[in-house]
């Protein structure tokens, strides 16, 4: 069964507190440094776990993924000229 699946950063003050958001999803990356974590969670359940991550006092902000939303397949893009005519020439 393939469920659609969204991403959700997660800014929060100490490194501590990386269990407590493991519950929520799927943590895929954690930065040190920059005190964030990349979280996969079911798109029909995003708002609720939002609320319920906002509720801790060690998160700061959290800012979703806009990738299921890009459209990925392109059209009509043009080749590039010289690439074309190096391919006929067999470079």
């Amino acid at each position: 069964m393939n469920t659609n699946r969204q991403g959700i950063v997660v800014w929060f003050q100490h490194m501590k507190n990386i269990k407590q958001l493991k519950r929520y999803g799927n943590l895929i990356y954690t930065s040190k440094k920059l005190r964030y974590a990349i979280i996969y969670v079911d798109q029909a359940e995003i708002e609720e776990v939002e609320i319920k991550m906002m509720k801790h006092s060690f998160v700061s902000k959290i800012e979703r993924s806009y990738k299921p939303f890009i459209r990925t397949d392109f059209e009509n893009a043009k080749p590039d000229k010289a690439k074309q005519y190096d391919y006929k020439m067999g470079i």
